[in-house]
């Protein structure tokens, strides 16, 4: 029996937003790792004061891609330049639709001649293998999915592993576990390295506001590299970082992990939504929040409002350049951090402490997000100005931030506005969402990155407080 396509599925719900509204999936899950080595406090307040090992080995998908055509397929896919790219680089990916909007980001890793890895969330891979599935270019890709997507007897094992040394001491255990001073690499260069006898690519990268590592390798050297770094950060403070930690790690550094695929409506996509299951990261994923439209295109996003805006080039041909151009000088949404009141926070906290009364939605510690694709309304007089898209607490700025998108018009930081909390009608039927009233949340404007020191150490890009 064929399996049934995302077009498909569409037809027979009719109206898709609803449908994604009240999909019974919550917030992306973080396997192989616990909720805690410690606690998520200390694990936070680490990566801004000692040093912390991130464990990613778990939770994206990696898509080897190689071929005598896949840098001329991953450029074609890309609005981002490839001029100058080259083995031992990597860098941000993200592709769009015809129509100009982001179907996704990962990592894009050139590891060596006409061989490439792509690492991150489902919708990306997707469509660099339905691209690669169309027979107009001569390349190969292989798949490793996420441990939770992998059959019971594949899920103790992946091709690679994958690690995060970030915080102000990572050079330092880095150095320990080598035995010998590490390369002084660029950002988003790669280089060979030896840990306990393994060898090591490393890259340097950045998360949760400072600078850092990301570490990988064969699958077979997992604990020793693992446990050689835990060992040598014994007398730096490195902690290791479990997975309600990870989820929050995002607020001060500001990438936004969370953009819904744009590629639910358009003639010129429904060639890819009849090539997609329905049981695709599409099919399966869920929207939440306070922001409601009948209309799924509202729910797409472009390249500026993600931050992406420095990274598209139009010094190649590429799919939705078009679209790209057209956008380009028009007014758009910038990204923003927003600081949430502590007043208002309390009050909705405090609203759990009471009995047969309204309550306001659950808050959760660290992250509160509770759908794969928040989507919060932000306000100013009653108007809506932004989209509220991550949102939870962080230890180390001690109070609640989100990620948004926000008109140019408020952008400033500075800038009041409100965000509503909560969804409307007393809540979808997503089985994170209890019963409960929506209610306003006064926040301020604030810089993206939040971390001032993520803003001033991030190497030029969409993280700097230049391109705010």
């Amino acid at each position: 029996m064929t399996e049934k396509s995302l077009q498909q599925l569409i037809d027979e719900k009719g109206d898709i937003v609803d449908f994604l509204r009240n999909q019974q999936t919550g917030p992306n899950v973080y396997p192989g790792v616990p909720g805690e080595y410690s606690n998520w406090r200390d694990e936070q307040r680490a990566w801004a004061e000692t040093a912390i090992l991130f464990n990613q080995s778990f939770h994206m998908v990696d898509l080897l891609v190689t071929g005598p055509q896949a840098f001329e397929m991953l450029s074609y896919l890309a609005p981002n330049s490839f001029k100058g790219f080259v083995p031992n680089r990597a860098k941000q990916f993200a592709p769009v639709t015809p129509e100009g909007y982001v179907i996704g980001d990962v990592i894009l890793f050139y590891l060596a001649e006409e061989t490439f890895e792509l690492v991150g969330r489902a919708p990306t891979i997707e469509w660099v293998e339905f691209h690669a599935a169309s027979g107009k270019w001569d390349v190969k890709v292989e798949r490793d999915d996420r441990t939770a997507a992998r059959p019971l007897d594949q899920q103790g094992y992946r091709r690679n592993y994958r690690f995060q040394l970030q915080g102000p001491n990572a050079m330092k255990v880095l150095e320990r576990a080598m035995g010998i001073t590490p390369p002084d690499l660029k950002f988003f260069h790669m280089a060979p390295i030896t840990i306990a006898g393994a060898e090591v690519r490393a890259l340097r990268h950045g998360m949760a506001g400072q600078p850092g590592y990301e570490l990988f390798g064969p699958w077979k050297d997992y604990d020793t590299v693992r446990n050689a770094l835990l060992e040598a950060g014994k007398d730096f403070g490195l902690l290791p970082s479990g997975g309600r930690t990870y989820s929050s790690n995002t607020l001060e550094s500001g990438w936004i992990p969370s953009p819904l695929p744009a590629v639910y409506s358009g003639e010129s996509l429904r060639e890819y939504r009849e090539w997609l299951s329905a049981r695709s990261y599409e099919g399966m994923t869920s929207i939440g929040g306070s922001f409601v439209s009948d209309k799924i295109e509202d729910y797409y996003l472009n390249p500026w409002e993600l931050g992406y805006g420095i990274m598209v080039k139009f010094d190649h041909d590429f799919i939705g350049r078009e679209a790209l151009e057209k956008m380009k000088d028009a007014p758009k949404r910038r990204k923003v951090t927003l600081a949430l009141n502590n007043e208002d926070v309390m009050r909705v906290q405090s609203s759990m402490l009471t009995k047969g009364g309204d309550r306001a939605k659950y808050m959760d510690y660290p992250s509160a997000v509770y759908a794969m694709h928040p989507y919060d309304a932000v306000l100013v007089d009653g108007k809506q100005v932004g989209l509220s898209t991550w949102i939870g607490y962080t230890q180390n700025e001690g109070r609640f931030l989100s990620l948004a998108m926000v008109d140019e018009s408020v952008a400033e930081p500075g800038t009041e506005v409100v965000l509503v909390w909560g969804e409307p009608d007393g809540g979808t039927r997503k089985p994170t969402v209890e019963r409960h009233v929506q209610t306003e949340i006064r926040a301020t404007v604030a810089s993206v990155p939040y971390s001032e020191v993520a803003r001033d150490s991030y190497a030029e890009g969409w993280r700097t407080k230049a391109v705010a």
